[in-house]
């Protein structure tokens, strides 16, 4: 390991999660090991790291195949120990989640170039292996399947560990990660491009804000739903239509547009009028269902109108750079909500899971 002086500590602060659960599987070590980098491997000081719905479904068990309600961030008595998690293996604990990290390169591995210690860096957190990259069977998702930057240093393979040049604050930055690759994954598989008019619900989350300004990027017409008391945040993303929630005929509102794209994370019960908006020949895609993943699907709706269903978790591989270089040019925006400490964790979570807030919240050790 090569670090340019003894300033890593030994340990370190970091929030544990010790099982399946509620809040109270939270932990929190002031004397927790400091990792060492693995050959391949860069160690990052953690300055900031952005809450995500992957972290509350873990932690509560959401991900098991029993579970059928809404993500609520509550424990389930009906997860099992064999069902996979975010990235389709089981997980261990103890386990320290946290995905979105910004932080600084302090210590690198040996077969990693000592020039990349002080580099500001973003993570990408699909790790694959370096000899089928390609093979999503492989992968593994930071902060789920291993350790991540619920902690005040973190272990990542070098490649995926982003250099950014931005003005952006560290907890600025952390809100880009999970939330923008999941929407660039999500808009990339869909093959978003000018000339498409795609349909966002619950845009004021962190997808949901990333999808909007992502599909603008892309030269797309943007009709965004959320809450009221949301709108003017939703507008400053940059949407072109802003509906409420759920309208009551949403087939009516939107009887003069051709939705060509439904981006979706909700689903629940309304994600059957969602789909009866799509054109003939439109695309659905998929990657997350906090509202309820059990939905009323009619076939006919699907297969008379020549609809594509997509689901989206593994991004592309292209997804991160080309993140990275919106970022750099100021072509989208952080949509930062509140930052908390660490230490206060469990707060910061519980007022993402009652999602009264617009845009991404951030702890930092």
């Amino acid at each position: 390991m090569s670090h340019p002086d003894n300033t890593v500590p030994k340990t370190m602060s970091a929030m544990v999660l010790s099982g399946n659960g509620g809040m109270d599987m939270y932990e929190w070590h002031t004397d927790w090991p400091t990792p060492t980098p693995d050959a391949d491997d860069v160690l990052i000081r953690v300055a900031a790291c952005g809450l995500n719905n992957t972290d509350v479904n873990t932690r509560s068990g959401w991900y098991s195949k029993g579970v059928s309600e809404a993500t609520t961030g509550g424990s389930y008595d009906t997860v099992s120990d064999e069902d996979p998690t975010w990235g389709g293996r089981p997980i261990t604990f103890p386990r320290i989640q946290g995905a979105d990290i910004c932080g600084l390169i302090v210590a690198v591995g040996a077969n990693v170039d000592p020039a990349r210690i002080g580099e500001r860096v973003i993570t990408d957190n699909w790790l694959r292996d370096p000899a089928d990259p390609l093979n999503m069977d492989k992968t593994y998702y930071f902060g789920s399947e291993c350790d991540g930057g619920f902690a005040q240093y973190a272990k990542i393979p070098a490649a995926n560990a982003w250099a950014v040049n931005s003005d952006y604050g560290d907890a600025e930055l952390a809100t880009f990660s999970c939330s923008y690759s999941t929407a660039e994954g999500m808009l990339t598989r869909a093959d978003v491009k000018a000339g498409d008019t795609v349909l966002v619900p619950g845009a004021s989350g962190g997808v949901g804000g990333a999808l909007v300004q992502l599909s603008k990027c892309r030269g797309a017409r943007v009709i965004a739903m959320a809450s009221e008391s949301k709108h003017d945040a939703v507008r400053e993303l940059g949407a072109d239509m802003i509906l409420p929630r759920m309208p009551e005929n949403l087939n009516a509102v939107l009887a003069d547009e051709q939705i060509t794209v439904v981006a979706d994370v909700v689903g629940g019960a309304h994600w059957d009028t969602l789909i009866d908006q799509l054109e003939r020949g439109g695309r659905y895609v998929c990657s997350g269902a906090i509202a309820g993943p059990i939905v009323n699907f009619d076939l006919r709706t699907f297969y008379l109108r020549d609809l594509t269903f997509l689901g989206s978790t593994v991004i592309d591989p292209q997804v991160m750079g080309n993140l990275v270089k919106l970022i750099e040019s100021g072509a989208i925006k952080p949509a930062l909500a509140a930052t908390y400490p660490l230490s206060e964790l469990v707060a910061a979570q519980t007022a993402f899971i009652a999602k009264e807030h617009s845009g991404n919240i951030v702890v930092q050790p």
